[in-house]
C-alpha cells in the first residue's frame, strides 16, 4: 500500500497513450517517479520547474542542433526531472547517438514517440492518476491515522502501532524508548540491532541531544534511508522511533510516521498522567512537613524510603506555583478543572526540573503547585538552572491558557528545614503579587521588603505610611492625580528625570509640575539621602499593605 500512489516512468510507459514509444536511453531511470506532466517549447525555462517532472516536447525549442540540445537537457537535468519524451515529426525526424549518450550517461530516460500524439491526452490521463493515486493515499492514510488512535486505547497500544506502521510501510520499524527495552519490528539479529542503536547513539551525541528531542530528520546509509522521530512532549522525548527504507521516502512515509508518533506520545502522555496522580497522592505527607505537622526524621524516614539519607544531604528550595485558568467570560473554573490543570503542570513541571538537574517532590494544594527542587548538580548554579526550568514552564501558558506566579526560597538542607523556606517562598509570591509586573520572584531578590515583612504589627507600617507619604496619598485621593507613582518612578531612577519621564509616558513638562507639586507636599529637602531613603521605604511599605494598587 506504500507505493500504490507513486507512479514511475516504468509504470508510465505502460500506459495505454505510450503504447507505440520506446524508451532510447537511461533505462536504469525507469524507476524514477513522475510526480507530474509539463510540456516545455522553449530553450531557457529552468525556473518554471521544481523536480520530479516528466516533460513532453515536439523538439521546437532545440530542432536539430546538438548544442542547444544539449542546453536543453541540462537544465532538466539540473532541476532533477524524471524525463523527457520527444515527439518525432515537423521538428525533429530522428534522435542523434550523441543525444542518447548523454542521457545514458545520466540514467536519465529518453523516451521517443515516432509518430506524433495528443500531449492533451497524456497529460488528462497521468494527472488524473496521479490524483486519484494521491486522494486514495490520504483515505489510507486517514484510515490507518484512526486505526492508530484506537490502538492506542488498549493496553498494547505502542506494540500494535509499531507492528501496523511496519506492514502499512514495509520498512524496518526500531522503537528505543529511554527508559525501556527497544523492540524491533520485524526482529533483527543481536548484531544489527547493537549497530542500529549505536547509529541513534552516535546521531543523539553529534546534534547534542539534551533529551528536548531534536525533531525529525533524515539520512541515507548505505544504501538503506533511515528517518529518525522523536516521540515525547511537553519539551520532553521520551522516545525515538527510526524507520529503515530501501528506498528514498516519499511523503507518505513521513506523514505516516508523524501519526504513529503521535499516538504513541499520547499513549505515553495518558500513562504519565496516571502516574502523576499516583506521586500526587504518594506526596501528599508534603503539606504535613510544610506546615510542621511533622516534626520526627523518623516519620520522614517512613514515608520516603530508601532515598531519605541521599535527599536528607542534598541542597533543596521550596517553589510555590500559583496558576489561574483563562476562563472565557461569564465561566467560572471548576474543581475538577483546576484539578485536572494542577496535574497536568505537575507533569510537565517534573519532567522540566528533571531536565534541569533537580528531584522534585511536588504536591498540589488547590491553585499552587509545591515543589521541594533538590539539587542533583550542587557545582552548577542553581539559580540559573531554576530560571531556565521557570522559563521553560512559562512558556506552556501561551498555549495552555494558564497564568502564573511563582515565589522561590532561599537554599536549604534537611527536610526538617522545609518550614522556612516554604515560609520565604510565601513572602516572594504576595510580592510577586504585590508588584504585579514580576511573575517570578525570588526570596534573595525582596530586598527592603524582606525586613517590611517580619515587622508583625501592620500598623506601625500604616503609621510609618502616613508619616512620609500622607500629603501625597490624600492628595491622590482627592484629585485624582498619580504623585505617588511619579515619586516612585523618579526615586527609582536616581532622580533623572529623562527616564522618569519615558517610564511614565509623559513629555518632561508635565513631570516638572508633578515635582514641583511633591515638593510642595514633602518639602524642598526630599531628597537629601535620609528623607529620601524613608520615602522609598515607605512606597514599598504602602505596596505591601494595598497590594491591590498597581504602581
Amino acid at each position: 500500500m506504500h507505493q500504490n500512489y507513486q507512479l514511475t516512468v516504468e509504470e508510465v510507459l505502460a500506459r495505454p497513450s505510450f503504447q507505440h514509444a520506446y524508451i532510447a536511453a537511461g533505462k536504469m531511470g525507469l524507476g524514477r517517479l513522475v510526480r507530474w506532466v509539463h510540456i516545455i517549447e522553449v530553450i531557457q525555462f529552468e525556473q518554471l520547474l521544481q523536480g520530479g517532472e516528466m516533460i513532453l516536447t515536439t523538439g521546437a525549442a532545440f530542432k536539430n542542433d546538438t548544442k542547444s540540445f544539449m542546453t536543453y537537457l541540462e537544465q532538466l537535468i539540473h532541476r532533477n526531472v524524471t524525463c523527457l519524451c520527444i515527439e518525432m515529426g515537423h521538428y525533429i525526424s530522428s534522435v542523434p547517438q550523441e543525444w542518447m549518450d548523454a542521457a545514458e550517461a545520466h540514467d536519465f530516460p529518453l523516451i521517443i514517440f515516432p509518430e506524433a500524439v495528443r500531449f492533451i491526452d497524456i497529460t488528462q490521463d497521468i494527472h488524473a492518476h496521479i490524483i486519484n493515486q494521491h486522494h486514495k493515499a490520504l483515505q489510507d492514510l486517514e484510515k490507518i491515522s484512526r486505526e492508530f488512535h484506537r490502538m492506542t486505547l488498549s493496553s498494547q497500544g505502542v506494540t500494535h502501532v509499531l507492528a501496523l506502521l511496519q506492514s502499512s510501510t514495509k520498512g524496518q520499524v526500531i522503537y528505543v524508548p529511554v527508559d525501556a527495552q527497544p523492540k524491533f519490528n520485524p526482529p533483527l539479529g543481536k548484531r544489527e540491532s547493537a549497530n542500529w542503536l549505536a547509529f541513534l547513539a552516535s546521531r543523539s551525541m553529534e546534534s547534542g541531544n539534551d533529551g528536548t528531542g531534536a525533531g525529525l530528520y533524515f539520512e541515507d546509509i548505505e544504501g538503506h534511508s533511515v528517518i529518525v522521530q522523536p516521540v515525547g512532549a511537553m519539551g520532553k522525548t521520551w522516545a525515538h522511533i527510526l524507520l529503515v527504507l530501501d528506498r528514498k521516502p516519499q511523503e507518505y512515509e513521513y506523514l505516516i510516521l508523524d501519526s504513529a508518533s503521535l499516538s504513541i506520545a499520547q499513549d505515553l502522555l495518558r500513562k504519565r498522567y496516571m502516574e502523576e496522580r499516583k506521586l500526587y497522592s504518594q506526596t501528599l505527607w508534603v503539606d504535613d512537613l510544610l506546615h510542621m505537622r511533622i516534626q520526627e526524621v523518623e516519620q520522614i524516614k517512613e514515608l520516603i524510603g530508601a532515598e531519605f539519607k541521599r535527599l536528607n544531604t542534598l541542597t533543596y528550595q521550596v517553589l510555590l506555583i500559583e496558576f489561574e485558568q483563562e476562563q472565557e467570560e461569564g465561566l467560572a473554573a471548576e474543581d475538577d478543572g483546576i484539578e485536572s490543570a494542577g496535574l497536568h503542570l505537575s507533569l510537565a513541571a517534573r519532567s522540566i526540573f528533571e531536565g534541569q538537574l533537580f528531584h522534585p517532590l511536588i504536591t498540589l494544594k488547590h491553585n499552587r503547585l509545591v515543589v521541594l527542587a533538590f539539587d542533583k548538580a550542587p557545582k552548577k548554579p542553581a539559580k540559573e538552572r531554576l530560571q531556565h526550568a521557570l522559563e521553560s514552564l512559562q512558556g506552556m501558558k501561551d498555549h495552555a491558557g494558564i497564568r502564573f506566579k511563582i515565589g522561590i526560597g532561599q537554599p536549604n538542607q534537611s527536610f526538617l528545614n522545609a518550614y522556612r523556606s516554604y515560609q520565604e517562598a510565601l513572602q516572594a509570591l504576595s510580592l510577586a503579587v504585590t508588584l504585579q509586573q514580576k511573575n517570578v520572584m525570588f526570596y534573595d531578590e525582596l530586598g527592603v521588603f524582606e525586613l517590611l515583612f517580619h515587622i508583625a504589627d501592620k500598623g506601625i507600617l500604616a503609621s510609618f505610611v502616613r508619616s512620609y507619604l500622607g500629603p501625597i496619598i490624600d492628595h491622590d485621593s482627592l484629585k485624582g492625580s498619580e504623585l505617588l507613582r511619579t515619586l516612585k518612578v523618579y526615586l527609582d531612577h536616581d532622580g533623572s528625570k529623562q527616564i522618569a519621564a519615558q517610564q511614565l509616558f509623559i513629555v518632561r513638562q508635565s513631570l516638572y509640575y508633578r515635582l514641583d507639586q511633591i515638593e510642595e507636599l514633602l518639602g524642598a529637602d526630599y531628597m537629601l539621602p535620609e528623607k529620601r531613603l524613608a520615602l522609598q521605604v515607605g512606597i514599598r511599605a504602602y505596596q505591601l499593605l494595598h497590594p491591590e494598587k498597581k504602581m
